[in-house]
């Protein structure tokens, strides 16, 4: 999953929204950790549970990353009382299906399913690290040329 978000920031800009879905333990965090690693961030890049969300600079003048954690919030109004800077950010966002319509035209979802009989919220993180994962990547929107979002 690491490995993956450092591929996938080689495609990010500024005004990039990816939304992540999967079950507790998937590696939704991980993969976002890779992203920003790849965008070169000051990190470290840990989920933002209880602050729900928190901006990482770039380390070389380039985009800053903001992880978000919407598992807690009830609305895409709450989303928006965080003041996120979504035109000038990468923002990702974990747990945020259904929580970002009309946030931007443009967006990527990403889904990671963990294989059945993995060890549940990543209790056993030994064997989970190198668990196969399947993804999906859903393009919506005119910047991944997916056509105009309805």
């Amino acid at each position: 999953m690491h490995e993956l978000g450092i591929e996938l920031a080689q495609l990010l800009r500024a005004g990039d929204l990816l939304v992540l879905t999967g079950p507790l333990g998937a590696g939704k965090t991980t993969l976002t950790r890779g992203i920003g690693d790849g965008l070169r961030v000051r990190g470290p890049v840990t989920s933002p549970t209880f602050v729900l969300a928190r901006t990482h600079p770039s380390l070389v003048d380039g985009v800053p990353l903001v992880h978000v954690d919407a598992y807690r919030l009830s609305s895409a109004l709450e989303l928006d009382d965080l003041d996120i800077d979504f035109a000038r950010s990468v923002v990702v966002v974990e747990w945020g299906g259904g929580m970002l319509d009309g946030v931007a035209e443009s967006w990527l979802e990403v889904e990671i399913v963990r294989p059945t009989g993995a060890s549940e919220a990543g209790t056993d993180p030994a064997s989970d690290a190198d668990e196969p994962r399947t993804v999906t990547v859903t393009a919506f929107g005119p910047r991944w040329g997916a056509g105009p979002t309805a």
